[in-house]
This record gives C-alpha cells, structure tokens and sequence, in this order.
C-alpha cells in the first residue's frame, strides 16, 4: 500500500520521475504476491479441486487442521 500511496502522491505533484519510481515498486509487489508472472493454472500440476481433501496428497494436512 505504501507503493500505491507514493503513486497517488506524485500524480497529485504532477512528478514524472517519481511516479514511474513508484509504478515500478507496485509492479515488484505484484510479482511478489503471485499477482504477475507465471500463470500457476497452468504448470502442469495436478488438479485436486474436485476431491475430498482425505482423498489428496493434502490429507495429512487436512487431517491436523480437522481434528
């Protein structure tokens, strides 16, 4: 948020060198989160979405959160 505050700050001053500054910030947040890059629903990973969690490689997990 403190990148996308910057960005509203320089519009309001009108200051090109600033805002590409901050534009260039927000996108490295982005591709920190996941938000940009690779597109994970595609990596060739199995797709578990329709599966019981007991019926998973996620079953051992599932089983400690659900006691």
């Amino acid at each position: 948020m403190e990148a996308r505050r910057a960005v509203k700050e320089a519009k309001i001053l009108d200051d090109e060198d600033k805002l590409h500054a901050a534009r260039a910030t927000v996108n490295k947040a982005k591709f920190a989160l996941g938000e940009r890059g690779p597109v994970w629903c595609y990596d060739g990973s199995p797709d578990y979405n329709r599966h019981k969690a007991v019926n998973t490689p996620y079953a051992d997990w599932y089983a400690a959160m659900h006691p």
